[in-house]
This record gives structure tokens, sequence and C-alpha cells, in this order.
């Protein structure tokens, strides 16, 4: 067996604007063929793996920043937040006002308001990530599969990986994460105070811990791991592997954290990379 690779997708493998290059694909393709195993290890959960990423050539993927795994089609490990749970985030949220979506493997499904009351914070966000006209970027352009119109029994779903809401100040996130200690609680969008969402999932779930399960199911060598990412939440996705790469466009705590920094994603990063670690 050679190379196990875990790539992050946004802003690693895709750019901010959702754009595939190319030479992503190139180096991809040319490192399966050279024998390396090659998953995406990201956020998304699995509705959101567009079929133009599964087109690349893939070995499976861990979704929900790590509670699902999936290994050529075959459901290794999905850990979901409890029915029981999730009547308590979205009462909470509502009582909070604090407008949501929730992340499934069957799609996004956005709170009543969700679509009004997050186009300052997607505009922003977009700002952030130096995307082309984020003044006018709706929520719909940001989630273009997302479903709308979801009232009362229907946001009690039981097949979700997360929930992310939108935060009013830093104040929710941390009366919320005071609120589910037995869920894991993260923020995103921005550091500390600057953060534009919360998110709440399964406790104990990271990308790191996920990449544990799929390497005892391959009965794979953790010295022949690789993790490739952009930003702050891949650090635990870097300390679980050999060898780690920050793409040149990541925030600086992944860039400290990871061994080798590359060039940007629209900058062939991701094919230099593998040009360094000698997987083409």
């Amino acid at each position: 067996m050679g190379k196990i690779v875990f790539i992050d997708v946004d802003g690693t493998l895709v750019n901010y604007e959702g754009k595939l290059p190319h030479s992503a694909i190139t180096a991809i393709r040319a490192a399966r063929k050279n024998g390396h195993r090659i998953y995406i290890a990201t956020g998304r959960s699995r509705a959101e793996v567009y079929k133009e990423l599964w087109d690349i050539g893939l070995d499976g993927m861990i979704g929900g920043n790590g509670s699902y795994v999936e290994e050529h089609g075959q459901v290794i490990m999905h850990r979901l937040i409890t029915p029981e749970q999730i009547h308590r985030i979205v009462d909470w949220l509502h009582e909070r006002g604090l407008e949501f979506y929730l992340e499934s493997n069957n799609g996004l499904f956005a709170s009543e308001h969700f679509e009004q009351s997050g186009q300052t914070a997607i505009q922003e966000y977009a700002r952030r990530k130096r995307r082309p006209c984020s003044d006018t970027m709706t929520v719909r352009d940001a989630f273009p599969d997302m479903i709308f119109g979801l009232q009362g029994n229907e946001l009690y779903r039981k097949d979700l990986n997360k929930v992310s809401y939108i935060l009013n100040s830093y104040q929710d996130f941390l009366d919320t994460k005071a609120q589910f200690p037995d869920l894991e609680n993260n923020t995103w969008g921005g550091a500390g105070e600057t953060a534009l969402f919360g998110d709440i999932g399964v406790r104990n779930i990271t990308k790191s811990s996920a990449i544990n399960v799929l390497l005892r199911h391959l009965a794979a060598d953790l010295t022949d791991t690789i993790a490739i990412g952009d930003a702050k939440i891949d650090i635990p996705m870097f300390e679980a592997c050999a060898y780690s790469v920050c793409m040149g466009n990541g925030g600086p705590e992944a860039k400290a954290a990871a061994n080798y920094v590359t060039d940007d994603v629209d900058n062939d990063g991701l094919y230099k990379a593998f040009e360094h670690l000698e997987l083409l």
C-alpha cells in the first residue's frame, strides 16, 4: 500500500468560489495511478460532495468533520446527533432567536428565517474569503441546494451530522457551549469574537478520530498518512497524520502546525504539494 492522503475540500481541493483547479485533478489521478489512496476530509456532509468531486477519482471520504466515513462506497462509520439532542438544540436556538441550518447526508435544511437573517453573515464570510460579488451574494448563492421553509416538527430530523447557527454575538456561542456539554461545539467564519457561525455536532468527533477509524478498517499504518488542509479545524487532522501540508492561502495557525506550506489553491498548490511529497 502506498501513502494515504487526506485532503480538505474548501480552500484546499477547491478555491473559495468552489472552483476545482485542473492541476488538482491531474495530481490526484496521477497519485492514485501510482498506488496511493486519496480521501477527502471535510466539514461537508455527503449531500454536499457533488459529482464533480467524485469524478476526479477518490477512494472515499470523511464528512461532517469526522462524523461520517466512507470507503469505496461502503459506509464505515456514521455517528448522528440523537433525536433527543436535536429537539433540545432546535428548541434552544429558537428560544435564543438564532437562525440555523441542519446538516445531513440527505441535504441542508434551513430554519424558518435563515435565508433572510443569514444574508449579512454570508456576505461577510464571502468578503473574508475574497469571493467576487460578495456584496451581492445571497444565502441561495452560497447554498444552492439548501431546502428552505421548514417549520415546526419538520426541523426535528433524525439524520443530522451537525447544526450550524448564526452568531448575533460571541456570547451566543459561549452560552450554547455551556448548554450542550454532551455535544461538540465549535465556531467558523472567524476566530474568537470575530466568528460568524457556531456549530454543534457529535461529541468527541473530529477529522482525527475519523482517520483512526478508517486506518483500522484498512489495517493501515499511521506512518503512511498525509494530511492537507488550510484552516484551524484541520489541525487535529495534521496532528493525527505522519506528515502535514498547509495551503499557501491557509490561516496562520494552520501554517504553523503543518510540516510544509505549499502554494495557494489557485496557484496549483495541491499539485505542488504532491510534487514535494513525491506522489506523482
